[in-house]
């Protein structure tokens, strides 16, 4: 897997999840985002998106991305996300 490539197709994925309010990312506490993406080089890439609880209920939502291409980093996939609190502010950034 091209790690560099992957981290830019994970990067572009969370931007869009970044710019959603905080009501409507609720959703992946419950239920993940699968998608499967070509990559500049042609490479299919797998992403997983899902939400946790950054410290306790109903306060701050940890986003998680991860990224694989289905090979053995399947194992062990490229990860990054960001944490947004309730006013959607993103915590940390």
């Amino acid at each position: 897997m091209n790690k560099t490539e992957a981290r830019a197709i994970l990067a572009q994925h969370l931007r869009e999840y970044r710019e959603k309010a905080y009501a409507d990312l609720l959703y992946l506490l419950h239920e993940q985002d699968n998608l499967e993406v070509a990559g500049p080089s042609g490479t299919w890439y797998q992403l997983e998106f899902l939400a946790v609880w950054d410290d306790r209920q109903e306060a701050n939502l940890r986003v998680i991305g991860s990224i694989d291409d289905g090979g053995v980093r399947a194992f062990f996939p490229l990860t990054d996300g960001f944490i947004m609190a309730p006013d959607g502010s993103l915590v940390g950034e």
